[in-house]
């Protein structure tokens, strides 16, 4: 009992020592009753073991004063048997923090056995911790960059000689909503669909919407942007949009109706398309005098 007495004496003292030469809020963080409880089983003279001593404390490194906190759990045969020591930073990756604890855990390897050794492993972080902390900045400031790649809109812009059918136009809203593409499909004579997303999202809608009896369709303009961000700030349309304009002259609801292309040109043009218009029919498009 008297080796062990004296070990938890001497954690003690270190830990007073520690909130002297720690004084400021935050500093040195006391788990719960784990002070008092030895304290309790000191004065006691016995009985069953109390709780070991667990802390931290935070050192700040460099100019920028970042803070790496070290964890300290005693064994309660400790400065007798090694305590065991963590040290980490929200700034460190964990390739860093794996290879700061090495390091520290070597160094306390190599100290005397049987002594008193938190603060000099308090130390050894505060004045070693720099070229760790300057390691993962650059990682973080590498992953960044391969984080920022380029990403790229892909906008198709597709011709058809007509859509009427119902089953064909629920396929086409059906396959543009479950690759996330937006856009819009012009029902009629003659027929327009524009997606806009993921190249690899459109070109599978490409794909999925032509069969073999399709035979009037083709693929007039492909537009690329790329940007390194969000591709949907780059998108002219909110959604996949179903557009339907008046029949030009009187064909009625029949299956050869003509759509209003001078209302298609003013809808491209409110979405920043109106040179698409001369692509896709060949001709310039002029809106009407009003």
């Amino acid at each position: 009992a008297a080796p062990l007495r004296e070990c938890l004496e001497l954690q003690l003292l270190e830990v007073e020592m520690l909130l002297s030469m720690f004084p400021k809020k935050g500093e040195v963080n006391l788990d719960g009753e784990a002070v008092p409880g030895v304290q309790r089983y000191l004065r006691r003279a016995g009985g069953a073991l109390p709780p070991q001593l667990r802390y931290s404390v935070a050192v700040e490194v460099g100019e920028a004063k970042v803070k790496v906190e070290l964890q300290v759990l005693l064994p309660h045969m400790y400065p007798h048997v090694a305590p065991q020591l963590f040290a980490r930073s929200d700034a460190l990756h964990r390739q860093q923090q794996l290879e700061l604890n090495t390091g520290l855990a070597s160094h306390i390897s190599s100290l005397a056995s049987g002594e008193l050794c938190v603060y000099e492993a308090v130390q050894w972080v505060k004045e070693n911790s720099l070229p760790y902390l300057e390691k993962s900045q650059i990682s973080s400031e590498s992953a960044s960059k391969e984080v920022r790649v380029q990403e790229t809109l892909h906008r198709m812009w597709i011709y058809s000689h007509h859509i009427y059918r119902q089953e064909l136009r629920k396929k086409i809203f059906d396959c543009a909503k479950k690759l996330n593409l937006t856009g819009f499909c012009l029902t009629g004579k003659p027929g327009i669909i524009c997606v806009e997303g993921l190249r690899e999202n459109c070109e599978e809608f490409w794909r999925d919407i032509r069969y073999p009896n399709w035979k009037h369709i083709s693929c007039k303009h492909v537009e690329n942007i790329e940007t390194e961000g969000s591709i949907d700030n780059l998108r002219l349309f909110h959604a996949f949009e179903d557009l339907q304009f008046q029949a030009h002259g009187d064909y009625g609801l029949r299956n050869d109706y003509h759509m209003d292309l001078g209302q298609f040109l003013e809808f491209l043009k409110q979405h920043q398309s109106g040179h698409i218009f001369q692509i896709l029919f060949g001709v310039e498009g002029k809106l009407p005098d009003k």
